[in-house]
């Protein structure tokens, strides 16, 4: 729980600062649009339209839509805009804000007294006038409470910025749920929830102050809000050294290496931080434009879905091809494999494929229509499935996708028949599981492979505290140290994994 807590402010301060700052943009473009669109009837049907088509989309659509456009766009110009991080999360969250503050912005102008603006116009006041002083005011505690509405939903949803490669408090979130670490999901959500009633509580103060016209109120309420994010800022605002930055995909494994890589980096004199949760396209886009330092992907994952490369030839031409293909494409420098694999493989339990006769996927392909497929959230649209399908003509009577450590309990529990495992697994074995051949190749090696971004690829210092990790990692090494973090009893935490793992390999 210390190692937990240790990590809240400084994702607490990028919560606040990305939450705050899609806030202020969608109040931005909110209000002269509220404004307009109560002088035009056609402009409100547009742009409320437009808002509650954008609340349709799920917030996770919203910013993985992003990702593509700002990639093009960055293409365009020749740099310079980054498709991950902190601007697709801004865009998205503040798309996500507009809707409640122009609609009760709107229907505030909409239903005032026809006498009051009667009585305004009486008096000669032009249409600034009305607006400052007669509109405006009267209307302030409608806007408010759009505010309100707006930030719980900014605040809830800025959790999802994690998959787009922004650090929040859904770091905490994600990496607990994908560990079944419940320390790690309280902590994301409790932050996340007091951070958004304490928002809405000063908001609150404020709305009640303009509608009762007690200024100590308003100010209290809005000089709350400055001087708590201020105080939540202050890890981002006190001048830190230069930090290396470790990227980390969504499941144990990728959250033990990152954290053998950054002790090996903290010992060579680095100071580290952590992003995790990241997707395979997502990832490697973050080392390529240099937002990540270092992390560990997999050579059949970058052949396939990168190169887009459908043959597949031995292990070693494909470590070799990656590294070739990312030094000459994106500058990234591909240090070689870990010395294990850690393969797609489908999987049953040991009972059930004895009793159907299964060993390779061509018994498979037999039983398959009868059979339920369970698989991570990503192999179902992978290239990887695609091939493995086409090659045994593969039909599943369904196939439903889970996070992975979801999947395992899944086949456990007996929701589902086969599943697409990872070789280095340990819960292969602990959950008696048997793996399925592919006799006719179709799936390609996943050699385990460190890979570094373009600006550190020549650090003499930083590629010679990684060198002894290559090669060094044995694949009955790396199952129990995923073990030690996914089995549900005696349950160690990724850095606990990393440091038995370290010890294996110095042996």
């Amino acid at each position: 729980m210390t190692d937990v807590l240790t990590r809240v402010p400084e994702l607490l301060a990028q919560h606040i600062l990305l939450s705050a700052a899609a806030l202020l943009l969608g109040l931005a473009v909110a209000a002269p649009l509220t404004i307009w669109s109560a002088r035009s009837p056609r402009v409100a049907r547009i742009a409320l339209g437009a808002a509650s088509l954008i609340q349709t989309i799920p917030a996770l659509a919203l910013l993985a839509l992003f990702f593509p456009v700002l990639l093009w766009l960055s293409g365009m110009v020749g740099g310079g805009i980054s498709p991950l991080g902190f601007l697709p999360a801004l865009i998205a969250l503040s798309l996500y804000a507009l809707l409640p503050i122009l609609r009760n912005g709107v229907t505030g102008l909409a239903n005032l007294d026809p006498a009051v603006i009667e009585a305004a116009d009486g008096m000669g006041m032009t249409r600034n006038q009305k607006l400052r002083l007669v509109e405006l005011p009267l209307v302030a505690p409608y806007l408010m409470a759009g505010i309100r509405t707006a930030a719980v939903w900014t605040i809830g949803a800025a959790t999802l910025s994690t998959t787009v490669g922004q650090p929040s408090l859904g770091d905490l979130i994600f990496a607990g749920l994908q560990t079944q670490n419940w320390a790690l999901v309280l902590a994301g959500c409790i932050a996340s929830a007091a951070l958004a009633l304490s928002v809405d509580a000063l908001l609150g103060l404020a709305e009640r102050g303009i509608a009762n016209r007690r200024r100590w109120m308003t100010w209290t309420g809005v000089g709350g809000l400055i001087a708590g994010t201020l105080i939540a800022l202050s890890p981002m605002i006190v001048p830190r050294p230069p930090v290396v930055t470790i990227g980390a995909k969504n499941f144990a494994e990728q959250f033990i290496l990152a954290r053998l890589i950054g002790d090996r980096l903290e010992d060579a004199g680095y100071r580290v931080r952590y992003r995790e949760g990241l997707g395979s396209a997502v990832i490697f886009g973050a080392l390529a434009s240099d937002e990540i330092d270092v992390y560990v992907d997999y050579s059949g994952t970058l052949w396939t879905n990168q190169m887009q490369r459908g043959d597949v030839p031995s292990r070693a031409e494909i470590v070799t091809g990656v590294g070739e293909w990312a030094a000459a494409t994106h500058g990234v420098r591909s240090m070689g494999s870990l010395g294990f694999e850690n393969a797609y493989a489908f999987a049953m339990k040991a009972d059930e494929a004895s009793r159907r006769g299964i060993t390779t996927l061509d018994d498979l392909a037999r039983a398959a229509p009868e059979l339920r497929l369970a698989s991570d959230l990503e192999f179902l649209e992978r290239p990887e499935w695609s091939a493995v399908r086409d090659a045994y003509r593969l039909r599943f009577a369904s196939a439903r996708a889970y996070s992975p450590s979801f999947m395992y309990r899944a086949i456990d529990a007996g929701d589902a028949d086969v599943i697409s495992a990872f070789s280095s697994d340990g819960r292969i074995a602990a959950q008696r599981l048997t793996v399925i051949g592919d006799p006719r190749g179709a799936i390609p090696g996943y050699d385990a492979v460190l890979l570094v971004a373009p600006t550190r690829a020549d650090d003499a210092r930083f590629i010679g505290a990684l060198q002894p990790l290559i090669g060094a990692i044995r694949v009955d090494a790396m199952r129990q140290a995923n073990l030690m973090v996914d089995r549900d009893t005696d349950k160690r935490t990724p850095t606990d994994a990393a440091r038995w793992l370290a010890t294996e390999i110095d042996r």
